[in-house]
């Protein structure tokens, strides 16, 4: 099975969910302004977003719409082109591609979105392209997240920079990218602590860490990613709001789709912020990240069957 086919059927739940749903309210060979209602309604309870909902009820309405054709496959397809075309530009693979150079980037997020797991899956693929990646354990506030991040640094065979619980994440994160340029390193990730956005003092740490970087290369972070958890729902844009207030962000990760996640908190996420999306995640294994891909994420979430 391909890394697409175990998108598409890692993501089933969602769309199976979503279009089963979408299926019980069209359930005229015509759409009128109820029905239209109806989606609009549909689509914000499934976390689209009012604006994207709104768009998408619009273009409903101004199609033409075969009554001799599913009408579910139908209004299904205007959603995967409106997905694409608002996606497509969204699309920033090149991350994952070999540097010529070290490239710093910190790893943000809230408690229990799958951070260090993430950082374990990027790691592998990023080494599978030809990088030499460094992982920095700066989340030292527990002890547990470090060893999680020295087993999979062993798992997917990249090395560790960590210090002991308690120590200075900023100090480690410094270390890490000053062996990395010794040893000529082209990638280190760096793990800071699952820190609620409304913490100010570890905020202001996580900050540090960034300011921290910039005294090895001014550009450092030169990429700063906020892993989201899709089965948050609308909680999402805040965490997206207010992260990006500290540090611009300049990538997103979404995890935890393979469950019964709706998904579409990402089309509202991408509406709003248009931000670069990196890749998804899709389960605990090694191999569970996609690349993001426009086109692939529209068919997943529009799979009929």
């Amino acid at each position: 099975m391909g890394i697409f086919d175990k998108f598409k059927s890692g993501f089933k739940k969602s769309a199976s969910a979503f279009t089963s749903g979408l299926r019980d309210i069209v359930i005229k060979k015509e759409i009128d302004d109820k029905t239209l209602d109806k989606i609009e309604e549909y689509l914000i309870q499934s976390d689209v977003g009012v604006v994207a909902a709104s768009e998408i009820k619009e273009i409903i309405s101004e199609s033409k719409i075969d009554p001799k054709k599913d009408i579910t496959e139908e209004i299904s397809t205007i959603l995967k082109e409106y997905i694409i075309s608002l996606m497509k530009p969204l699309e920033n693979n090149s991350f994952f591609k070999k540097k010529d150079k070290i490239n710093a980037t910190l790893v943000s997020g809230v408690n229990g979105v799958g951070k260090t797991t993430t950082i374990g899956k990027i790691s592998k693929i990023l080494k599978a392209n030809g990088n030499e990646v460094m992982l920095a354990a700066s989340d030292t506030f527990r002890a547990a997240a470090i060893e999680q991040l020295e087993n999979w640094a062993n798992k997917v065979n990249v090395e560790i920079t960590k210090s002991s619980q308690g120590a200075d994440p900023a100090s480690v994160a410094y270390k890490a990218i000053e062996s990395a340029i010794a040893n000529n390193f082209t990638h280190v990730l760096i793990d800071t602590a699952g820190r609620l956005q409304n913490k100010k003092n570890l905020m202001e740490e996580y900050k540090k860490i960034a300011n921290v970087t910039k005294k090895i290369d001014p550009e450092a972070p030169h990429d700063v990613i906020l892993v989201l958890d899709a089965t948050s729902g609308q909680n999402v844009i805040n965490q997206v709001e207010e992260f990006n207030k500290i540090i611009p962000i300049t990538g997103l990760i979404m995890t935890k789709l393979d469950g019964t996640a709706k998904g579409g908190i990402l089309l509202a996420v991408a509406k709003k912020y248009k931000l670069p999306i990196i890749a998804l995640g899709l389960g605990e294994k090694e191999d569970d990240l996609q690349i993001f891909d426009a086109e692939k994420f529209a068919d997943a979430f529009t799979q009929i069957n």
